[in-house]
């Protein structure tokens, strides 16, 4: 007998609620104390300062998190269990955090409480969520915008924390915070930070300065006036989601109209309205394109539509015409590349086949992100060794996966959650790792490395989007949005290196390390890392596009791994201020210091042009700078030295 709860679903369609799991991105402030967050609600800048100033009152703090539970219908009797299981292990995953903030109460401020405390709780309650929603989605419709009940407050009083009941209809002027959306620094590779560049009108916060009180509005390019001629067989889904645009638009300038004055702010601006609005765009703008080449139509270009502004006055705004759209057009204009830059000129021709989730997930990539390896100028450069560089090379031959040791878990991010990465890895080197791998466990497995190294090394896989995989209706493959058949990597390097400008000193034992951001297409570039090249081209690097190999050329795919670390942490709350990359001359900042700077290089025999991609969460449409590599060191003492004395003696091993 399915689950009965207090109302029927209704869709929470906030401006990011579009794209499975992930997400998150909408706005909220910290409630008052008796007040549960409305659904929409997440973490703010506020809530975090808030949170930080309880910590030092006599009422104890405590997290508090929007129900899911009451937001969904009837659930099918073949989902129950383990919607069940889901709503009981979002419980325990408050009472953890609620453990965490008693027992660190009065430490570290509002970063602390945010990156300790709400931001891991975040990413775990997005994992959970989304495998409840994909439960229902397999036998029945599949609930949208569940993700966007992920986002936690802290607050006190004596009202009990935990899913807060859900509360009354939030009227058409209400239901989001003034307050823009907190994006704290670096948040890990699974956790969302809108620090894309979007641009905003750069004349906005000049005529709000100069006292003008004309109305303010989101102005977004036409995706209608760019289409070709819709077939039939598209036209429904087309115009469900050019209708779906022009809400997101709507919901939008509410939330520019609650700004008020701070709508004078262009940061304010870009953070709270324009960036989640180009990501809920093109997300929307993907579907359509999917849709279009279904059936048999060109949808090319179309990713250069989702950035908007803002304008003043009360005309304009919405879905703005091109100016003399010609009565069949192309679907193919010279906007704006797309996020990542690049040339889109030098985009091939070819379309590689759309990868599409069952459940109604974001797809990709687009032929704008291919590009041919010899249209790329040589740009690599190495810093020159100092006297006191340490030249030398380790490495550890672990094989390419010939044991098929694949799982969509991320022990690193979303430690003990099942499918908490939504996209598949390739593993190498410890035989154990999986989400619920402990130090205990690593250090007992074994491994694929010849030398005995039980290090973990592993990334997401790369795919051939036109043929099926042996997981299009499983978690992690099909079920997220990653279709295709899985490729075996043609080779795989781990090396270690040395430091330009010094000696390297041990890694500690069980240090975690991430390069690259899951998360950059709608992150933003700062911490994408990992590039893209091919055999014979590898003074040529790409990192926000795949790179086109010439017939007998490999596809290489290279993850180079921060080498300075702060000398006391093997993790940190966000899974990256524990350690940091080298400065362009090859040194260390103050406070950290040189250790073997890890490099995973993996080569794959594809068929030349585009039609591969690699695994990503389902709104990053596949695109390769959300490429990303994670390592844990499980070397004995005895290895670890013996890698450390090779390298700084100058030897290869």
């Amino acid at each position: 007998m399915g689950i009965q709860h207090r109302r029927r679903f209704r869709p929470v369609l906030s401006l990011l609620a579009l794209g499975g799991a992930g997400v998150g991105l909408v706005l909220a402030s910290l409630s008052p104390a008796g007040q549960v967050p409305g659904r929409d609600a997440p973490l703010s800048a506020s809530a975090v300062s808030a949170a930080s100033r309880l910590a030092g009152t006599t009422a104890a703090p405590t997290v508090n998190c929007p129900s899911v539970a009451d937001e969904l219908s009837d659930v099918p009797a073949s989902a129950a269990d383990e919607v069940r299981r889901n709503l009981a292990l979002l419980d325990s995953q408050i009472a953890e955090a609620n453990k965490r903030l008693v027992a660190t109460q009065g430490q570290g401020g509002s970063d602390f409480v945010r990156n300790a405390i709400l931001n891991p709780l975040k990413s775990k309650r997005l994992a959970t969520v989304e495998r409840i929603a994909g439960a229902i989605g397999r036998v029945a419709e599949r609930p949208e915008g569940l993700e966007n009940l992920a986002g936690c407050a802290v607050r006190t009083g004596s009202a009990s924390a935990g899913q807060a009941a859900a509360t009354p209809e939030p009227s058409a002027s209400g239901g989001a915070s003034d307050q823009p959306s907190d994006q704290g620094a670096g948040q890990g590779q699974d956790a969302a930070d809108p620090s894309a560049s979007a641009s905003a009108d750069p004349s906005a916060s000049a005529g709000a300065r100069s006292g003008n009180s004309a109305r303010r509005t989101v102005n977004c390019p036409s995706v209608a006036d760019k289409l070709p001629e819709v077939p039939s067989a598209a036209q429904r889904e087309v115009q469900r989601n050019l209708t779906l645009l022009d809400r997101q638009i709507g919901q939008a300038n509410q939330i520019l109209a609650r700004l008020g004055s701070r709508a004078g702010n262009a940061g304010v601006v870009r953070n709270a309205v324009l960036n989640p609005l180009r990501i809920g765009r093109s997300i929307v703008i993907n579907r359509i394109a999917t849709a279009l080449r279904r059936a048999g139509a060109q949808a090319t270009g179309l990713s250069g539509l989702a950035t908007c502004t803002v304008q003043n006055g009360a005309g304009g705004g919405g879905q703005t015409p091109s100016p003399e759209p010609s009565a069949s057009p192309t679907g193919d204009p010279s906007a704006s590349p797309p996020p990542g830059g690049g040339d889109p000129s030098a985009s091939p021709s070819a379309s590689p086949s759309a990868s599409a989730s069952p459940t109604g997930g974001a797809t990709g990539p687009s032929p704008d992100d291919f590009v041919d390896i010899r249209r790329v100028q040589p740009n690599v450069n190495r810093p020159a060794d100092g006297a006191n560089a340490s030249r030398g090379t380790f490495s550890s031959r672990c094989g390419r996966n010939e044991n098929g040791h694949f799982n969509s878990d991320n022990v690193i991010v979303a430690p003990g959650v099942t499918n908490g990465a939504h996209h598949v890895h390739d593993y190498v080197g410890n035989l154990d790792t999986s989400g619920f791998s402990t130090n205990d466990s690593l250090q007992a497995a074994g491994t694929t490395c010849s030398n005995g190294d039980k290090s973990t090394h592993y990334w997401p896989v790369v795919r051939l989007q036109n043929q099926r995989g042996n997981d299009a209706d499983k978690a992690g493959g099909g079920l997220d949005g990653n279709v295709g058949r899985i490729v075996r990597p043609a080779s795989v390097s781990i090396t270690f290196r040395g430091n330009p400008t010094s000696k390297v000193v041990a890694m500690p034992l069980f240090l975690r390390i991430i390069t690259g951001d899951a998360k950059s297409f709608t992150n933003g570039p700062t911490n994408a890392n990992a590039s893209w090249s091919c055999t014979g081209f590898e003074n040529r690097q790409l990192k926000d596009k795949y790179p086109i190999c010439p017939r007998g050329s490999q596809v290489v795919r290279t993850f180079k791994f921060q080498s300075c670390w702060d000398g006391k942490n093997i993790d940190s709350a966000n899974h990256r201020t524990h350690v940091a990359f080298a400065a362009a001359d090859g040194s260390c900042a103050n406070g950290f210091q040189a250790i073997p700077a890890l490099e995973q290089r993996i080569t794959y025999n594809v068929p030349p042009g585009p039609g591969f991609a690699v695994d990503s969460f389902p709104e990053q449409l596949h695109k390769p700078i959300t490429d990303h590599g994670d390592f844990i060191n499980v070397m004995s003492e005895a290895l670890m030295k013996r890698a450390v004395d090779c390298i700084n003696a100058g030897r290869r091993c």
